[in-house]
Formats: C-alpha cells, structure tokens, sequence
C-alpha cells in the first residue's frame, strides 16, 4: 500500500513577485518524494467548479480572482496564479476523498486559511479546507469534519467562512494551533488537549494543516524545534489511526530558504511529515533528508 498524494502540475504556479514560496512547492515536493523513493501513489485531482469554490466564498469574490479583477491571496493579479486555483482545492477535496481509516492523503497543496468568506491574504485565496469540508457535507461523504490547523498562524479565514456559512458550523470543528501562542512543550501539551476536542466530536474526518512554519528557523514562525514538529506529526497520525479516522493533510505554511531548490530546509520538514506517516501506517521509512547548513533568518519575523 502507498499513500496517495493528490498533485498535478496544473496546481503549480511561479509567482516570482511574492516572498512565500507556496504557489510553487508543490512540484518541489513532488519530485523530491519520488526522488528519495517513498511509498507514494500520485493521483491528478480534477479542478473544482465556481460552484464547489461558492460553497465556502461569496461567489462576486470567486469569479473576481478567477478572472483577475480582483487580486488573489498574493496581492496581485497574476494569471497563472488564478489558473492553478481550482486546482489547489481539487487537490485538497481528492485527498479527503482519497483517504481511508487504515491509510492517510495527502494534498502538495499551501496557502488555504487566510482566505476569508469574500477576501484573501496571507499567501491564501481560497480556503481549500472549508471548500473541502463544505463539499463533503454537502456530497454525503462525511457527518462531521474536524480541521486540524496546526500552520504557525492563526486560521482566521477559517473562523470567517464559519462565521459566514453559519450552518455548516454544528458539523464542523476548526481548532488552529496559530491561535494558542504556545511554544515548545507547551505546544505539544495544548495539541493534545485539542486531539481530545477532536476525540468527543467523534469526526468523520480529519483534515489537518501540517505546517512547517513553526520551526524555530522560520522567518514567519520560530516556535518548536524538529523533533517536536516530527512529535507533532507522530501524535496526530497515531491519534487517526488508532481512532480508525480517515486524514487527509496538506502542506500550508514554511518559508525557509536555501540549498538546491531554494527552500531545502522547508522541503526537509515536509519530508519528515511523509515519514511520520510511514511510519504511523506501517511503511516503509525513507532517509532524513540531510540539512547541514544554518537556515537564514528574515527581518520579518514577528509577522502574524
């Protein structure tokens, strides 16, 4: 059995004029995944309608990006931008689709929950987990969806789109780590109150921000160290499983530069993500991928 990651090249977009690597780490991520052999099956997730993007934003919102007259999550206009949007999404909602109780999903997607009910920011446009919790309601795919947002930052879009779509929220549970502050081992203590939030909800299924930009290195973030991210995603994988909880987990947060790709101490973080799954499900485990260098640091640091 492999884990199935939800990709396809159409989700990837350059995107030069912004400092968040996110529209492009998906084929990064991808190549770096098969590169080092781990046991993964991709699949293409097909691109979402207006009216699935409606479900989750206001619809004058959806069709501005998506026609760019109004600026994405980026703050700009860019078309290629625009075009990999209905992908990203797509890519989210196939992971859930795709995921089962004895085998986590993964989406190569980012940038999900800044984006509010008719506005994006943050690097984020559309809330890809709202969209994706809303459709599985909506298609009787699930009861209850509990978002596990465990990104540095607050998920405040989240919040919003609950706000807006107050119907939806009986049948939802949103809990953001970016909203507890919380650093070292008080972040692990404060994720397990959370995973027993998650317990007594009883969800159908787990969708879960698996950000790497509460490392202690990132430019945007700085709160736990490696281990206690790779502890992070160990409890949170061994939490579903045990539960016999279908996850599904995306990418989001992780800015980070240097090496060979660009953002090698970003793509390590990630990679150690896919072998806490491995090891979780009982797969095989692939190498560390090997970081020597000390990841540089940004003057912008206290961005929240």
């Amino acid at each position: 059995m492999n884990i199935p990651v939800l990709y396809s090249p159409s989700q990837t977009a350059k995107n030069p004029s912004s400092f968040s690597p996110s529209a492009a780490k998906p084929a990064i991520v991808a190549a770096a995944l098969l590169e080092h052999g781990y046991p993964v099956s991709f699949h293409e997730p097909r691109p979402l309608h207006l009216s699935e993007l409606c479900r989750a934003h206001d619809p004058a919102y959806v069709r501005g990006v998506l026609t760019c007259q109004k600026p994405n999550g980026f703050g700009n206009r860019d078309q290629a931008v625009a075009a990999s949007l209905p992908y990203t999404s797509g890519s989210m909602l196939g992971a859930a689709l795709a995921a089962r109780p004895t085998m986590p999903a993964c989406s190569l997607t980012s940038g999900f929950h800044h984006a509010c009910w008719d506005s994006g920011g943050g690097f984020c446009t559309f809330n890809g987990l709202m969209v994706t919790a809303a459709a599985l309601l909506a298609i009787g795919k699930a009861e209850r969806v509990a978002i596990l947002d465990c990104d540095a930052h607050y998920g405040n879009g989240t919040d919003d789109i609950l706000r807006h779509r107050a119907d939806l929220a009986p049948s939802i549970l949103h809990r953001t780590m970016g909203g507890s502050r919380t650093q070292g081992p008080a972040y692990l203590r404060k994720l397990r109150e959370f995973l027993a939030e998650i317990e007594g909800f009883e969800p159908t299924i787990i969708l879960y921000q698996a950000g790497a930009d509460p490392h202690e290195d990132d430019p945007l973030g700085g709160y736990i160290s490696t281990e206690e991210m790779r502890e992070r995603d160990r409890m949170v994988f061994e939490f579903a499983r045990d539960g016999g909880i279908p996850l599904a987990w995306n990418l989001a947060g992780g800015y980070q530069r240097g090496g060979a790709t660009g953002i090698d101490p970003v793509l390590a973080l990630h990679l150690n993500t896919f072998r806490e799954a491995c090891s979780a499900y009982g797969l095989p485990v692939p190498a560390a991928m090997d970081v020597t260098w000390d990841a540089p640091h940004d003057p912008v640091k206290d961005w929240r």
